[in-house]
């Protein structure tokens, strides 16, 4: 009995630490690098490239402690803690970032950084160069003029901020979706940077469906009549087209599941009599959809979108004549973590990259994410791995 007491009570003790832990979040600062010139894979090269980073921990004196976070598509590098005590939510991935987490910043030195072209231009915490940034050369923004980018690019910039930290590898790169996509880019561009690679609800290439689904979203901005071919900044922004996009993206992220559940909550009919009697009405599920779109649209910018999908659609793991090729390179060990009812990124996309990896004799782990969320998983359920991922990283 006096055992059992005991047992009982130890487990009570790390249930305890275990909520502190979870429950605590850091405060970070947003901080600037700027590039005076960069040259993209197509060869094209701008001048003043500017984007924002963060970080959580301590940088080592060896400075070999750093593990890189790469962002999701609609992200930017706020993966963690909070800008001020009383903001309502920290860091996308503060659940598994932070003292004594699964990414223990007690040990680790984490950062991450705002993508080129990142979507959230108008948020006041985003900084990126972009379409919507002001060509130095014309003095208006580049729209359509910038650069096409790749997931390589995103990767040179962070290579760029790195060294001039004087950090020449890294003990990790984690990321989820799009952040997937530039972890296994930096594998394969830099092996001798990326001992340890985690990837989560990603994929090695946009296959044929993967860059027809993309497509979708790209596509109710360009029949928005005020896109303008990407020409809009001195006059009314294609907000429609780009709610449309981000309506669509909510949806392809997540469930039926969760969209059901949502629906019982918001006493979805599918006979209301509104919508029965005006085509010009909309299912409360819909509209609550649209509204979400809306507020989001607010701080984002159109074309930025258009680019984020084609760098999406670029993806190809080595950025070469074939993903075999590709995958060859990556001499880190690596974590594969899908999530199993994923409708964006499918299950498939990681699973072959495992088994590409094991036959090429690497070190390689698969585990999926459960849950109603899908693709979301990656992101808000990925505590749920916080112990696979703690083992993973450890020496």
């Amino acid at each position: 009995m006096q055992q059992l007491l005991l047992k009982t009570f130890i487990m009570l003790v790390v249930i305890a630490l275990s909520m502190h832990a979870q429950a605590q979040s850091l405060l970070v600062e947003k901080q600037r690098f700027e590039m005076p010139s960069f040259t993209f894979f197509n060869g094209k090269t701008i001048s003043n490239v500017t984007v924002g980073w963060e970080s959580y921990g301590e940088l080592n004196a060896a400075k070999d402690n750093v593990i890189l976070i790469t962002h999701y598509f609609t992200g930017n590098s706020h993966a963690a803690g909070k800008y001020h005590p009383d903001d309502p939510a920290p860091g996308y991935w503060d659940a598994i970032i932070g003292p004594g987490k699964a990414i223990d910043t007690d040990r680790f030195f984490v950062i991450s950084v705002d993508s080129l072209a990142n979507l959230g231009v108008h948020d006041p915490k985003v900084i990126t160069t972009g379409p919507a940034s002001i060509n130095p050369t014309t003095g208006k923004p580049y729209g359509l003029a910038f650069p096409v980018i790749t997931m390589r690019d995103l990767v040179n910039v962070q290579k760029a901020l790195l060294e001039s930290l004087g950090i020449q590898q890294l003990y990790a790169v984690a990321g989820p979706s799009m952040g997937s996509m530039q972890a296994i880019e930096w594998a394969s561009a830099y092996p001798a940077w990326i001992p340890r690679l985690i990837s989560v609800i990603g994929a090695a290439h946009a296959d044929a469906w993967t860059t027809t689904f993309l497509e979708r979203w790209a596509l109710p901005i360009k029949i928005d009549p005020n896109w303008q071919k990407g020409d809009y900044y001195e006059s009314q922004p294609p907000l429609a087209g780009l709610t449309a996009a981000l309506m669509f993206i909510t949806q392809d992220a997540l469930t039926p599941a969760y969209f059901n559940q949502q629906g019982e909550t918001l006493k979805h009919q599918s006979l209301a009599p509104d919508v029965l009697n005006d085509i010009n009405a909309e299912h409360v599920i819909t509209a609550w959809l649209r509204k979400r779109a809306e507020a989001r649209a607010q701080s984002m910018d159109a074309n930025h979108l258009l680019y984020l999908v084609r760098a999406c659609q670029l993806f190809l793991t080595g950025q070469g004549q074939d993903l075999a090729t590709g995958l060859a390179r990556i001499q880190a060990k690596t974590l594969f973590i899908p999530a199993t009812d994923d409708l964006l990124l499918m299950p498939y996309h990681a699973r072959e990259a495992h088994q590409s990896l094991v036959a090429n004799q690497s070190d390689s782990q698969y585990v999926e994410l459960q849950g109603d969320l899908g693709h979301l998983e990656g992101v808000i359920g990925i505590a749920k791995h916080a112990e696979t991922i703690r083992q993973f990283l450890q020496d």
